[in-house]
């Protein structure tokens, strides 16, 4: 472990990441390092996305701003980073020539709020059961609203487009966390241009989370063998196949990632931990009656498989029982 005050000085680089890149982006040459294609009309195969790998390094731009990479890959022969601002905790992709970097540990940035933010929401248990963890990860949030953030798991369903519509008449750039995973996005495309069109439009602000590619889910089997504690699952393949597939198709993963079924167990926890994210629960799943309060993570389903849950909300709103304002995600953790 490198001495605290090695660490402090690792921090201190990438705290001013975010007010650096807010005075570059202003020029030309940070605006040329963007990343940030056009949605494309029809899906793109998550294999665009080749050398995809998990990393964690430290980064200078020729422009002095300062920046964490955590994912490393090429799309059409360019290298390209997904860097991440370890105070704001927001995402970005930039072209990898841009900035010089070196790698680092988890250890040298154990000062940040994104560094925090992750090891405390892989040591948080929810409810232990004998075999699996229910509920694990950051399940409050630490500001007064509530954040609101829904599962797009596999279904054969359409979107359920006027839980959007409803939820974009509380005003401008209304905060929305997205759980998507893979095959929801392919099998479901024309709903998810869709959102991106509302995102455009400025009604959403979306965030989206890492939901796994398959998400494996068999009806009756117990939890301790379904979920990704399913018998041959890949985690990692899971974790970095959706995050390449939502690249592929011109969006930005956030550092959260959320469990099919928010079911987990230790090991999986430590396989979210070593991608640098953070895992998410939930306080108020209202298809089971959670009641949502002041800076509660509200969770529901608007892939077509869950109107109680959005019924739910439509009351809930209505009565003024999820705190206002809005949150976004990225205000959850301390």
């Amino acid at each position: 472990m490198l001495p605290r005050l090695s660490r402090l000085l690792v921090f201190a680089l990438l705290a001013v990441a975010g007010t650096s890149a807010t005075r570059a982006a202003e020029g030309g040459e940070a605006a040329s390092c963007l990343y940030a294609p056009a949605p494309p009309a029809q899906l793109v195969a998550k294999d665009a996305i080749t050398d995809y790998q998990s990393v964690l390094r430290t980064c200078r731009s020729a422009d002095g701003r300062a920046g964490l990479a955590i994912r490393a890959m090429t799309i059409a022969e360019t290298p390209i980073l997904l860097l991440a601002d370890p105070q704001k905790l927001s995402t970005r992709l930039e072209r990898a020539a841009c900035w010089t970097c070196q790698e680092t540990s988890e250890d040298s940035l154990a000062d940040s709020r994104m560094m925090r933010a992750v090891a405390q929401s892989a040591e948080a248990p929810g409810l232990v059961h004998r075999g699996f963890l229910q509920n694990a990860g950051l399940t409050h949030g630490a500001a007064p609203g509530a954040f609101v953030t829904g599962d797009l798991c596999p279904s054969r369903r359409p979107l359920d487009r006027p839980f959007f519509d409803k939820l974009a008449s509380q005003g401008p750039h209304t905060p929305v966390a997205l759980s998507i995973s893979g095959l929801w996005l392919v099998h479901h495309f024309q709903d998810y241009r869709w959102l991106l069109d509302k995102q455009a439009a400025g009604a959403l602000d979306i965030l989206w989370v890492d939901h796994t590619y398959h998400h494996p889910y068999r009806r009756g089997e117990p939890n301790d063998h379904n979920f990704l504690l399913t018998k041959g699952v890949d985690p990692d393949a899971e974790i970095l196949d959706t995050e390449r597939l939502l690249i592929a198709n011109s969006q930005t993963p956030s550092l959260f990632f959320r469990f099919p079924g928010l079911i987990s167990n230790a090991p999986l926890m430590q396989a979210v931990r070593r991608h640098h994210l953070i895992s998410l629960g939930a306080d108020a799943w209202l298809a089971l009656n959670q009641r949502p309060g002041e800076g509660s993570i509200v969770l529901v389903h608007p892939n077509g498989n869950e109107e109680a849950g959005l019924a739910l909300f439509d009351r809930e709103i209505a009565r003024g029982a999820i705190a206002r304002p809005l949150e976004p995600l990225i205000a959850a953790p301390n």
